[in-house]
């Protein structure tokens, strides 16, 4: 019963009340369409001429448009050629009075999705219409976010004691639509967790959508958080949905965010808060139908602290705070971690036979790993790529066997976390001969966290 509750929620918001404008002159007509559509659950919007209808989809955003192709003020045909050049991802459905299919076709020449004939027999061909113009949408949207995002996922975890409070939380929340706050240091996972967040959620069968805070310049961040219209700046040659737009219905995970700057951390809070957002360099108002999930590897109160996040942001984004424990503290998941890993990468290299022999693996299990699994995935793939034959070694395992424990009867007085996590960073650099480009990715850290730490070891 939970299951079934969970798909019809699911479907719910998949099937969402889209925004829908309608045009037309004859006041009866108008009526019939815009009841029509409300009694199907959608949200519309009248408007007595084109001009008038203009005006409107200038103001706010609509997913569908249906015009009228005879109107006073300004025609369907003259309002259909202004918003496929404004909007081009609104899906325009024409009426047209019988006979007059030549001006229809022209009209879909000009980029409307279909058109209906008038007078109309009842609401189900306009339902069915403008449901398949909102399949289109989403297909659209769906093939733009696929261009841009990435796919295969590692599980959360394979059942280590110290994940299991940290599941049963992100179940529990993700039935919810509660913001949710991941905490944990870089490469922990929380890409993997907020996607476990939205698979196990009522917005699973909607789109999940990534931003990675750290890696964008803040100009850049902006317009791909909140798309921009054609002309908005230098470059800008035609209109881009954001990836808030693109996460319509679904989530929208927002990682690192810790790095965002003043200003955008002012601009996100006002999104979170209204639910609402312009693209840059437009007007029209855009709804964030979005479930959030952000993550960050910092203190945030200390940022606070240091007067470099928004304290009243932390408050809109930390409703469900939930924490990962680092790869060190959950063991048992390594070994398994590493071999879903490898077979990953030996996919991607053709080589599908590559395995780890069971010395590799004791040194794998063994390690610190301070970059947790990005830096255990950097490590696979450089020792697929030294093996020769299919087995690997751990003489094919430098960085990780630098990292393993050493037996206590070698060691010295125990060093503090500082002083590894320094090592760690001075052995990265030596091996890729000072590029702090691949440094920070074989530690599996952002770029500007290892400047942070190269300032404050001293080590620049």
């Amino acid at each position: 019963m939970a299951a079934s509750r969970g798909t019809a929620s699911a479907d719910a918001v998949k099937e969402r009340m889209a925004n829908i404008l309608v045009a037309d002159d004859e006041e009866g007509l108008r009526s019939f369409l815009s009841e029509a559509l409300e009694l199907d659950g959608h949200t519309v919007v009248a408007a007595s001429d084109g001009g008038a209808a203009l005006r409107e989809a200038q103001r706010r955003s609509f997913d569908v448009l249906v015009t009228d192709l005879s109107m006073p003020v300004m025609d369907g045909m003259e309002l259909l050629r202004r918003l496929r050049s404004e909007q081009p991802e609104l899906e325009i459905i024409v009426l047209t009075a019988h006979g007059a299919v030549e001006t229809a076709v022209e009209a879909m020449k000009l980029g409307a999705f279909d058109y209906l004939r008038k007078p109309l027999s009842g609401p189900t061909e306009l339902r069915l219409l403008v449901s398949r113009a909102l399949e289109r949408r989403a297909l659209l949207a769906g093939r733009e976010r696929s261009k841009r995002d990435d796919g295969e996922q590692t599980p959360l975890t394979w059942g280590d004691p110290a994940m299991a409070p940290v599941v049963d939380s992100l179940r529990k929340v993700a039935r919810t639509d509660a913001t949710v706050l991941l905490v944990g240091e870089s490469g922990v996972g929380k890409e993997v967790a907020a996607r476990f967040v939205h698979t196990q959620g009522l917005r699973a069968s909607g789109p999940f959508v990534a931003v990675n805070c750290a890696a964008l310049a803040d100009t850049l961040l902006e317009s791909e958080l909140f798309g921009h219209e054609k002309g908005a700046f230098t470059g800008a040659s035609a209109l881009r949905r954001g990836r808030i737009e693109l996460a319509e219905g679904g989530t929208f995970f927002l990682d690192e965010v810790g790095e965002l700057k003043q200003e955008l951390q002012a601009k996100l809070l006002r999104v979170l808060q209204e639910r609402r957002f312009e693209r840059v360099g437009g007007g029209r108002t855009l709804e964030a139908n979005v479930r959030w999930v952000a993550a960050t590897n910092r203190d945030l109160h200390a940022e606070i602290a240091k007067g470099r996040f928004r304290e009243d942001l932390y408050h809109r984004l930390a409703v469900f705070p939930v924490e990962l424990p680092p790869l060190r503290e959950r063991r048992s998941d390594i070994p398994p971690l590493a071999e879903t890993l490898l077979g990953r990468i030996a996919r991607n290299l053709g080589r599908p036979s590559l395995r780890l022999d069971a010395r590799a693996l004791a040194v794998i299990a063994d390690a610190r790993w301070p970059g947790n699994v990005r830096e255990l995935a950097n490590a696979l793939e450089r020792a697929a790529i030294l093996a020769d034959g299919d087995v690997i070694g751990p003489e094919h395992l430098p960085l990780a066997s630098s990292h393993a424990s050493t037996p206590s009867a070698h060691r010295g007085a125990p060093r503090s976390l500082e002083e590894m996590e320094k090592e760690a960073i001075a052995d990265a650099l030596a091996s890729v001969n000072g590029n702090r480009r691949l440094a920070a990715e074989k530690l599996g850290i952002g770029l500007r966290t290892l400047y942070d730490k190269l300032k404050r070891y001293n080590l620049e």
